[in-house]
């Protein structure tokens, strides 16, 4: 797991994706601009909350999340986004 040093606002969680699948099972490889949005990844900073909402998840947590939740952002040349925990629909 990634350390990054960003200290996300509120409610807002810092997700590393999980890497977008490579081959088909039959082993067809799936070219760059084919290859599915991941919608699973794991946390690697959190906010401190609301007032009267904490957090539920913590850093380390594996998470899903929608297609088109959170913005991307680059640090230190790898890839995260941030999303409100509203926006993620499971720890998994």
């Amino acid at each position: 797991m990634s350390q990054v040093n960003i200290k996300p606002l509120a409610d807002r969680v810092l997700v590393e994706p999980a890497a977008a699948e490579e081959k088909t099972a039959s082993g067809i490889i799936i070219p760059d601009t084919a290859k599915e949005k991941p919608q699973k990844g794991s946390i690697v900073a959190i906010g401190t909350g609301k007032k009267d909402e904490p957090l539920t998840v913590k850093v380390g947590d594996q998470v899903l999340y929608g297609k088109y939740a959170g913005t991307e952002i680059t640090v230190d040349g790898k890839d995260y986004l941030m999303m409100r925990e509203s926006d993620i629909f499971a720890i998994v």
